[in-house]
């Protein structure tokens, strides 16, 4: 008989010479009789107080490198020149006409400086001229101008007032594929039945962050409608978050409204900084959630700092943005292995 010395495992197959559970060579095992007062070890209990990591979905761009140019024709190197060993004859000396040549371009260059000179003076006389008889009409002219500006910029702030009033919204029944979509030893996220589903892998969460600015969720009112597809209940939660950004680190920022539909049901508010989890607002039970697979419809209602939590209607809690996030998107949460579905995202600004 041969035994595992890490795990203990016995194996009655003389021919095996390493453990089938953790690969360790194994030993021959001398029997010996049973000792029922032997101490049994067991393997320590996981820590499950801390939040589960985290995975974030973000479908990564494909890398694109620049392909190499195509190979040309080879290079022929240039055939070396070396100058013919021969003597040039003397030229006869033209050293007088250059001379002559020198003196006449000099003569004609000074006549032109001359003329040049002239030119000038005249039209410095006619410019000082203009510019006196302009001087003269430059203060209407000013005070014509002052007066069209001042009626423009009236014009343009009342133009801008009305479009700082004006209300942008955005709603996604998720009919048409936006958001990431990605397969990991993580969890899944999907579309299906114009839903958005996500699912996790056990005691892990994962989170999605909306696809675009436009679902920027500062000063703005956010819904959406989140279900249990088969009634289950994450062990911690599922929701709706808004002012989600990432740091400088790549980290989790934002904050999140998150459900428990049991028997029981429940909600809780929690933040993400520098991607660690806190809860803000514990696990309190309400009786505004519907349990099962009834879909809820998740509120946020950010002004400023302050920022409201509403299930169904129904008002919940309140918290402030003491982190000052403010600006970032919406997105979604879930944990464990419960299947659940998103739909109507609603963003009022």
């Amino acid at each position: 008989m041969k035994r595992c010395p890490s795990c203990h495992r016995t194996y009655t197959d003389l021919s095996l010479n390493f453990c089938l559970e953790d690969g360790t060579p194994l030993v021959n095992d001398v029997p010996t009789a049973s000792d029922p007062n032997a101490t049994v070890r067991y393997p320590s209990a996981r820590d499950t107080s801390e939040p589960p990591p985290t995975e974030i979905y973000r479908p990564d761009s494909p890398l694109i490198s620049k392909a190499p140019p195509p190979p040309g024709p080879p290079t022929v190197p240039p055939a070396q020149w070396s100058p013919i060993p021969s003597r040039v004859p003397p030229k006869k000396s033209n050293a007088i006409w250059w001379i002559l040549g020198g003196l006449a371009a000099v003569a004609v260059i000074g006549i032109g400086v001359v003329v040049m000179i002239i030119a000038l003076a005249s039209m410095s006389t006619t410019t000082n001229d203009n510019n006196s008889n302009t001087n003269g009409r430059v203060t209407n002219s000013n005070t014509n101008t002052n007066t069209n500006t001042n009626t423009s910029a009236n014009t343009n702030e009342n133009s801008n007032t009305n479009t700082g009033n004006a209300r942008a919204s955005l709603t996604d029944d998720f009919s048409q594929q936006k958001w990431g979509v990605a397969n990991s030893a993580y969890g899944r996220t999907w579309y299906a039945d114009d839903e958005y589903h996500m699912t996790s892998k056990a005691k892990f969460y994962v989170v999605m962050y909306a696809p675009s600015d436009a679902y920027n969720t500062e000063n703005a009112t956010v819904k959406v409608t989140a279900r249990s597809v088969d009634g289950t209940v994450p062990s911690a939660g599922f929701g709706l978050m808004v002012h989600c950004a990432q740091s400088k680190e790549k980290q989790l920022e934002d904050y999140a409204l998150l459900i428990y539909p049991g028997t029981e049901p429940a909600y809780e508010v929690i933040m993400h900084k520098a991607g660690n989890q806190t809860t803000l607002v514990s696990k309190t039970p309400s009786d505004a959630i519907r349990s099962g697979t009834t879909p809820n419809q998740l509120e946020i209602r950010i002004k400023g700092t302050e920022l409201a939590f509403y299930v169904n209607g129904q008002y919940l809690t309140s918290i402030t943005d003491e982190q000052n996030y403010k600006k970032g998107r919406a997105g979604f949460y879930t944990s464990d292995t419960t299947e659940v579905a998103f739909d109507d995202l609603e963003i009022d600004r």
